[in-house]
């Protein structure tokens, strides 16, 4: 599995969580700008506030997936990892494995990666391990065949 490659592919579904995030940001804050003054008074406030609520949960959503972009950005292929660690993409028992960021299983040349965080329960259990340790994942252990 070409690590590269996957992390391209990655990049390019992050960029489309980021795209829907900015047009939903967008459209809510059209919308809360377009609300009109009605006779009912403070309905007019509480849709501009329901509005703004919206566009700052969509911001920080755009936030995130930036910042989760930023950090593929740093995966370098040209560098050789021999523990697990960020950008360590890992062969096991369990299947791939990728420290990087949280995106769960991400289907990629006809296989499934879990791609996960560096400080989630089973990418803690990967930091610091070598080719032929066992780590536990769903209660079993399993072991690391290879790491690229």
């Amino acid at each position: 599995m070409n690590k590269q490659e996957l992390v391209e592919y990655m990049k390019g579904l992050l960029d489309e969580r980021m795209q829907v995030a900015w047009e939903a940001m967008e459209a809510a804050q059209d919308s809360a700008n377009d609300q009109s003054k009605s006779s009912a008074g403070d309905k007019y406030e509480t849709a501009r506030s329901m509005g703004q609520l919206d566009r700052n949960m969509h911001a920080r959503q755009y936030e995130q997936v930036r910042q989760e972009r930023v950090i593929l950005e740093r995966i370098s292929d040209a560098e050789q990892l021999s523990r697990g660690a960020v950008g360590a993409l890992m062969e096991t028992t369990a299947g791939w494995f990728f420290i990087s960021v949280s995106l769960g299983a991400v289907k990629f040349n006809n296989q499934t990666v879990l791609a996960i965080s560096s400080s989630s329960p089973v990418g803690l259990s990967f930091l610091g391990k070598e080719a032929g340790d066992v780590f536990q994942f769903l209660n079993k252990p399993h072991k690391i065949i290879a790491i690229y």
